[in-house]
């Protein structure tokens, strides 16, 4: 009975402790903050299921929501604001490769994508963007890379999207120029799933 209790407690023990494992899938989600290139702040959110193809290697699915506002000023008297709002919606495949190999709880990490992007981009003048209205998106494909570590099941990371320009229009739908839609990304975030980031041993 203590054997196979002790072996019952050695088991549990390593599979708490084990890395990351070859074939099992994991789901990570991030939250947070935009810049866009001309300037300007946004917020943003990743939802990511992936697989992990080696122990150090994970291939995935990256859906995402970004809103930004550029160059917005807001006027306190008369109540109103002028400027940019953007928001895009991507999905993106991507491969994630981790520098750990079992030996700690720290796994430094570099990664890149490519996928779709739907966009719209509005001139807003004053408090009339709820009049907005025959607004139409484009889409386009873009890469985007990006660096950060995990700790355990949380990450910290930075990337960059390289979305290409598209139409600016304003609240009646008509296109009046171009915006550019690259922006920098930081990110905060966890994952389930895959094992965690740790000693074998």
């Amino acid at each position: 009975m203590k054997k196979l209790l002790g072996l019952v407690l050695a088991l549990l023990l390593t599979q708490a402790a084990y890395s990351q494992t070859e074939g099992k899938f994991r789901y990570q989600m991030d939250l947070g903050f935009a810049a866009p290139k001309d300037g300007g702040i946004g917020a943003m959110v990743h939802l990511e299921p992936q697989i992990l193809v080696l122990d150090n290697l994970a291939v995935g699915l990256r859906m995402g929501v970004t809103g930004m506002a550029k160059d917005v000023t807001y006027y306190e008297i008369p109540d109103d604001y002028e400027g940019e709002l953007s928001g895009n919606l991507s999905v993106s495949g991507t491969a994630n490769y981790y520098f750990n190999y079992g030996k700690g709880r720290v796994a430094p990490y570099i990664g890149a994508g490519f996928g779709y992007y739907a966009l719209s981009n509005v001139d807003v003048d004053g408090d009339n963007i709820e009049d907005a209205e025959n607004l139409e998106a484009s889409f386009a494909w873009a890469p985007m890379v990006r660096v950060g570590v995990e700790l355990r099941k949380f990450r910290i990371g930075a990337e960059y999207n390289f979305v290409p320009s598209s139409n600016l229009q304003n609240v009646n739908g008509e296109v009046i120029g171009e915006a550019t839609n690259e922006y920098f990304g930081f990110t905060l975030g966890f994952f389930v799933g895959g094992g965690r980031w740790g000693n074998k041993y």
